[in-house]
């Protein structure tokens, strides 16, 4: 076998080790937390064996590809069930998104592999690292994904998000590879330093090679084995002990408001489409509809609830405006039964404004003597292609291809809704809307707002199969952790919960449960991070940093 072949051959078997590990990382979960630590180090192994850059990029992109077909194969199976398509071509379109969908594995690659030309090992380690989180926040990846998302499953590590975010735990992960495998280095060479012995030569000349040998391993231990491990083990204790610090903190605060009693509804309805295909439209919305209802009676008799909420788009019209005589009805049930119970309701529906059509969350009040007001927000991020289509690709034969198109309008961002309360408190909620949470900035900019709470509606039933609900809710879990504001989150499908400032969810309704969730919830009007103060800005930041590093390293030329 050529050397090319044996080179291809073990970064391909890198490849696939590396995506198997993290297939597994992905879980959340001990013990497979623990491989996040260490599951980059096949791949990086192999890179530093590339001699071009073009062979960098190769392996960069094939890591793309494996990576979202170790971790994202849910996806396939989505598309290929939204668009009514075979699953093959499911996954023919994840493997062609592959660089859109992962495209920091292929920047990551080609910085790492010329900063090593100029910095060596150590500088192309914090070059590459910042290159990756860098590539992350410029691109805005469609799942708002990152390997720093693993650390949810420890306690004390995920509190470090309110410094620098989920990108910023995403740093320390990839160091540490990058430090297990100079400490793994360093091992290996100084066994061979050790194995050096003297072959010939006087008492006096063996004496000599051994003072040699032992002077040799006091310089060799330095930089081959000691920094990187003493690296590794601070990049686990400085978060970890702040960590702990934090969580102490903050779970013996006393409350500074007084606890409000939501309650969640699931009623496990999903694809609404095929449902008004099946039944008729008005049939649909009268079972979506009655099946709310029975469901918040029931949590209305459990407890006396300050706020009611329904999921993303559980009402497939719009509100306030309606569309028929059939629409001003099913409004006006929804009036009623907040006008009868005296519970606020915040529910998902569509909003309308001329032509333009928007997915919406309506908060829906009551006034007294009968009467209830609302108010709307409208989702600012629509998921591409399937809630709105870019004006540049936009065309009549495009929609007659693919009539699943969507065809809403964006909203104009973050916004606090003040919810009146029976006793009298004004509740100040933060909504968003599915996709509205993979964007740090939008609840950064609703609590620099005011905003108490967060109040998360979801529609997951088109990616119900797989780890796509688990990957939302814990994308969802670190925009609490980022602002320590509790959140209320229900979809129709699952997951709900409700997620308090630590990340930790109570009350949790699992995919496909039908139920309902109420729950005590502290809000919270007083605590600030350094997210809150600097916004998004690990990610720009560590970029920025790796550009710098590698301009001066091109300036400068080539190490020795």
């Amino acid at each position: 076998m050529s050397a090319s072949s044996r080179s291809l051959r073990d970064t391909l078997a890198a490849v696939v080790v590396t995506a198997a590990a993290f297939a597994l990382y992905a879980r959340v979960e001990w013990p497979w937390f623990v491989l996040g630590w260490v599951g980059l180090v096949p791949w990086l192994a192999t890179l530093d064996r590339l001699a071009t850059i073009r062979g960098a990029l190769a392996s960069g992109l094939a890591m793309s590809v494996a990576f979202v077909l170790g971790v994202f194969a849910w996806f396939a199976i989505a598309v290929a069930g939204y668009g009514h398509l075979p699953v093959s071509v499911g996954f023919a379109v994840l493997i062609l998104l592959a660089p859109v969908v992962q495209p920091q594995f292929v920047v990551f690659a080609a910085v790492r592999h010329l900063a090593r030309r100029y910095w060596g090992e150590a500088g192309a380690a914090f070059a590459g690292a910042g290159a990756y989180v860098g590539t992350e926040w410029l691109t805005g990846k469609l799942f708002g994904d990152t390997l720093g998302h693993g650390f949810y499953a420890s306690v004390w590590l995920r509190q470090a998000a309110d410094i620098g975010g989920a990108p910023g735990l995403t740093f320390v992960l990839v160091l540490f590879n990058e430090c297990v495998l100079l400490a793994l280095r360093g091992a290996v060479r100084m066994r061979k330093e050790r194995g050096v012995r003297p072959t010939a030569g006087s008492a006096t000349g063996c004496a000599t090679v051994a003072r040699d040998l032992r002077a040799m391993d006091r310089t060799a231990e330095v930089p081959h084995l000691a920094l990187p491990v003493a690296a590794a083990v601070a990049l686990v204790l400085l978060p970890l002990g702040y960590g702990m610090v934090r969580y102490r903190t903050l779970t013996a605060d006393a409350p500074g408001t007084a606890p409000v009693t939501v309650g969640l509804v699931q009623a496990d309805i999903g694809q609404y489409g095929r449902l008004a295909a099946e039944r008729g439209t008005y049939d649909a919305v009268r079972y979506i509809l009655n099946s709310y209802f029975a469901l918040s009676a029931d949590a209305l008799e459990r407890a006396r609830l300050d706020l009611l909420l329904w999921p993303e788009t559980v009402y497939p019209t719009t509100f306030g405006k309606p569309k028929s005589a059939d629409g001003a009805a099913f409004d006006a049930e929804l009036a009623r039964l907040v006008a009868v119970t005296g519970v606020p309701l915040v529910f998902g529906a569509y909003d309308a404004d001329g032509d333009r059509e928007f997915n919406a969350a309506v908060l829906l009040e009551p006034e007294g003597n009968g009467r209830v007001a609302f108010e709307t927000y409208r989702k600012a991020w629509l998921f591409p292609l399937t809630e709105r289509v870019p004006a540049w690709m936009d065309r009549p034969w495009l929609r007659a291809r693919f009539p699943w198109l969507g065809t809403w309008t964006p909203g104009d961002g973050s916004r606090v809704l003040d919810v009146r309360l029976a006793d009298g408190r004004t509740l100040r909620v933060s909504p968003l809307i599915c996709y509205d949470a993979v964007d740090p900035q939008i609840v950064i900019a609703a609590v620099r707002q005011g905003a108490e709470m967060i109040a998360t509606l979801s529609n997951d039933s088109w990616f119900s199969v797989g780890g796509g609900p688990l990957l939302h809710l814990i994308v969802s879990s670190f925009r609490s952790l980022e602002t320590r504001r509790p959140q209320v989150r229900v979809t129709n499908t699952g997951i709900s919960t409700v997620i308090v400032p630590t990340g930790e969810w109570l009350g949790t309704l699992d995919v496909h449960a039908r139920g309902t969730v109420v729950q005590a919830v502290t809000p919270v009007n007083d605590r600030s991070t350094l997210m809150l103060r600097w916004g998004d800005w690990f990610g720009p930041t560590a970029g920025l940093a790796a550009v710098v590093l590698l301009g001066i390293g091109v300036a400068r030329g080539p190490r020795r």
